[in-house]
């Protein structure tokens, strides 16, 4: 997947920090999407897959006006939980964060069905 940065990716936007590069948050978003897409293959119908664990590093600065391509490859599977390597890369081929993200699959009527009440504060996905 390859992202524009934008004014409203910076860190300022985001309010992570105050500087107008890509934020941190915005780059795990963008990797989170990457999973969401390289999951794909392990989920079945009805199935979904949500994200359970993130160990991201942000290595380098992206400005506004330059794009960032992320990957995501899967690496090992424990049953319904996935484990992904993650990668952004600039357009100069600097490496820009790297890490992992896990992702379950799930039942998504069941876990829709188990999700806490609007207003209920006790945590969850």
């Amino acid at each position: 997947m390859r992202h524009h940065v934008n004014e409203e990716d910076t860190a300022i936007a985001l309010g992570s920090g105050d500087v107008p590069v890509l934020a941190t948050p915005r780059l795990v978003a963008w990797m989170e999407a990457a999973t969401v897409e390289a999951a794909r293959p392990f989920v079945g119908p009805g199935q979904t897959s949500v994200g359970t664990a993130v160990r991201v590093e942000h290595l380098r600065a992206a400005a506004v006006g330059g794009s960032v391509a992320v990957t995501a490859e899967a690496g090992p599977a424990d049953g319904r939980r996935l484990t992904f390597r993650v990668r952004a890369v600039d357009d100069d081929g600097r490496l820009v964060g790297s890490g992992e993200i896990d992702r379950a699959v799930v039942d998504r009527d069941r876990f829709l069905a188990a999700r806490p009440a609007r207003g209920d504060d006790s945590g969850g996905a």
